[in-house]
């Protein structure tokens, strides 16, 4: 019986989570939604094109430079050397997605290769 209740839970759990994330997803859609682009002036929509380029740093670095007990990493850390490829190809190429993939497939020749 105790194993059919943490079953039920589990699931729960798991409709919850989406749940939350559907209404996330929808509230801020809405909001960015009902803004018209004939309504913002040239000032505003230059400064919402950097939005992307200061939130991708925010969300990467973290995981790059941190590791799972809060310390930073060493210096010759794999992702330390896959993140400055990325970041070469990102200055040179001015492409994201150009940029995540060089420094993911870096990554992985420097973990294939040690």
């Amino acid at each position: 019986m105790d194993n059919y209740k943490h079953k039920i839970h589990e699931k729960m759990n798991w409709i919850l989570i989406f749940l939350a994330g559907l209404i996330t997803y929808f509230l801020r859609y809405s909001m960015i939604s009902f803004i018209k682009k004939d309504m913002l002036n040239e000032k505003t929509k230059t400064l919402l094109g950097y939005v992307p380029s200061a939130v991708f740093p925010a969300l990467i670095f973290p995981a790059v430079l941190l590791e799972e007990t809060g310390s930073f990493v060493s210096y010759d850390d794999p992702k330390i050397i896959a993140i400055l490829v990325a970041m070469i190809v990102g200055l040179i190429s001015k492409k994201i997605i150009a940029t995540i993939l060089s420094g993911l497939i870096s990554y992985w020749i420097i973990i294939f290769l040690l």
